[in-house]
Parts: structure tokens; sequence; C-alpha cells
């Protein structure tokens, strides 16, 4: 208990900071001016203030959004309310993706948010795949520190041509260097933000042990503070247009000071779950970019089996096929 509250401690002294650049200087973009619904009806709700959304669950269907530009790179972010109570087999996802564009060797950087039963805690699960790599999955997942149906907390994503970096509020939390070794698995071509909520029953509880109860329906899932600060791909040329402040503050991103790995290592070994490269009923020998602690695969072991399942193909497809769907602006979050 003791060691928790000094993590709590150094963690609220370390936010705001994100290697280098304030999160909150970024600026804040409007649903209306940088998104487009991508399913969902009527289950996705834009505040009044055009900058916090509301998804939903029900029985019709779940629902979700996506930005209306592709980046090559950059700093993507969201504060996120997740469904309290009985909230198993729910998926909140949010995630950076071009498998509308290339559907056999597509892309993906994934924050995924598990739900559990209640009394039990959300798990929060991140992976990367490049050129359709599904094969060669690069899960990790983690217990939080806090309880995340209590309050919005801030999600991050940096993706460079040579790093991928994921945070939790403003904390490092997993690093991905590019080598190498990895060769196409990177991700490496221009991609789309997206967030979901979806119905994963057959994986994301105890390994579908538990469904979706939609006794306790509807799950509500709230986003603000919706960062997208990188290099759009202009439509015509294919080309990304990376202003110099924006390719300055990802440089400075990807610089990880000693400071905060030290933290980000603590993270991962108070609150990390599971990581790829111990799984050795999937991979029989760990992925060359792997670095093997024997304690840390013995802490690992206790957490087995896992399972995984991955975003729906339907809720990556057509969004840039239909005009922009209009959405009420006076449901209230």
């Amino acid at each position: 208990m003791e060691a928790l509250s000094c993590f709590l401690v150094f963690m609220s002294l370390f936010s705001g900071l994100v290697s280098g650049f304030a999160l909150q200087n970024l600026p804040i973009t409007s649903f209306e001016e940088s998104y487009t619904q991508l399913f969902g009806d009527k289950n996705l709700f834009v505040h009044k203030d055009g900058k916090s959304v509301r998804l939903t669950l029900d029985e019709r269907t779940g629902s979700g959004f996506a930005s209306n530009d592709l980046y090559l790179h950059g700093f993507f972010s969201a504060s996120i309310k997740l469904p309290s109570d009985y909230s198993a087999g729910v998926v909140v996802a949010f995630y950076m993706s071009n498998g509308d564009k290339y559907e056999k060797n597509h892309d993906e950087i994934d924050f995924e948010f598990l739900g559990n039963i209640r009394g039990k805690e959300w798990r929060i699960q991140t992976n990367i795949y490049g050129n359709g790599s599904t094969h060669s999955g690069r899960e990790e997942r983690y217990h939080l520190w806090f309880d995340p149906t209590e309050d919005f907390h801030q999600y991050s994503i940096l993706w460079s041509d040579s790093h991928i970096i994921f945070y939790v509020d403003d904390i490092p939390i997993r690093e991905v260097k590019r080598t190498e070794s990895m060769g196409g698995d990177f991700p490496s071509k221009p991609m789309s933000l997206y967030t979901t909520i979806w119905d994963g029953s057959k994986w994301a509880t105890n390994g579908g042990k538990y469904g979706v109860n939609y006794k306790y329906a509807p799950y509500i899932a709230r986003f603000s503070d919706l960062v997208l600060h990188g290099c759009a791909v202009d439509p015509i040329s294919q080309f990304p247009m990376c202003d110099e402040g924006a390719a300055e503050d990802i440089r400075a991103a990807q610089e990880i000071t000693p400071s905060q790995r030290g933290k980000m290592g603590i993270f991962r070994r108070k609150f990390m779950t599971y990581s790829y490269c111990y799984d050795r009923t999937r991979y029989k020998v760990a992925l060359p970019e792997c670095v093997v602690n024997p304690a840390e695969a013995k802490r690992l072991r206790v957490y087995d089996p896992v399972r995984f399942g991955g975003i729906p193909r339907h809720h990556r497809i057509g969004k840039r096929r239909s005009k922009r769907s209009r959405v009420d602006g006076t449901e209230s979050i």
C-alpha cells in the first residue's frame, strides 16, 4: 500500500509534461472540424461545445468516429471516461489504422480498453502491427493505478518514423523503437485516428467467459480534449504536410529522459500483466526486438492464458466514401 502511494505521488508530480513539450498547449480540435461519424446512428452524440463526444453501446449497435484526415506521424490524444458498473465484454478502442485503404497489408497502433465484471477493474491493452502482420501481434496488457470510470484520464499515442510511445495521463507506459529486424512490422503508412465502443463478448473478458450483459446497457464512453497534432497527408499529392512546430514537437516527444524512463519502468513492473515477449504459446522464440528478463517472465506467468480479439473489419471501412454524418449537438454529456 505504501509503495502504491509513492507511485501515485510521483505520477502526480510528473503529470503535465510529455517528453519536452506541454500537452496542455496543444490545440484541441472540434468534432465538426476534424471528425466524421463512422457508425452507430444516434449512439454518437456531440456535446454543445463541439469538443466533447459520447459513444454508446446498446442492444442495437455500438458507435464510433474517425478523423477526416490521414496522418503520417504525429501526437494523438483523448481524455476518456469509461463505462462504470458491469462492463464485461465491452471494448472501447482509441487507435490508428489504415484498414480502409489497405485491407490486406494495413498498419495499426492500438489502445484497447477491456471491461470487466462488477467489482473487477478495467484492463488496458496496447498493440502495434504493420503491413498486415496480424500474425505477429505485439500486445501488452496492464492494470491502472486509478479507476478509469470515475473521471476523465488522458490517453495518448506518439508515432514517429522511429518511435511509438503510449502515454497514460502523460506518463509513458510503453516505447516501441523501430529496429531493422522488425522490417515492415513497424507501422509506416498514413493512418486515420479511430474511436469506437463495441461488443467484444467472444474474447475481451477472461477469454470470452463473460460477455456483454445488455441488462446493464446502455454502456457509455465519454471523450473530450481531442488532439490531432501531426503531419496530415495532402489528399491530392499524397505527401504529408508537417509544419515546423508539429515536426519539432514530434521530435521532442520521442526523446524519453532518464527520469521518465525510470518512471515508465516502475509502471511496467507494477502494472503490466502480459507481454508478447513472454508468450511461449504464441511464439516459441521471442520476436527479435524483445529483451527477455527471467524474473519478469516468472511474474507474468500467473496471468496466463490471454486471448486477443481485434477491431471488427466493418468498423474500419467506408468513412471517406460517404458524406459526413451530421450529429445533433444538443445532447448533454
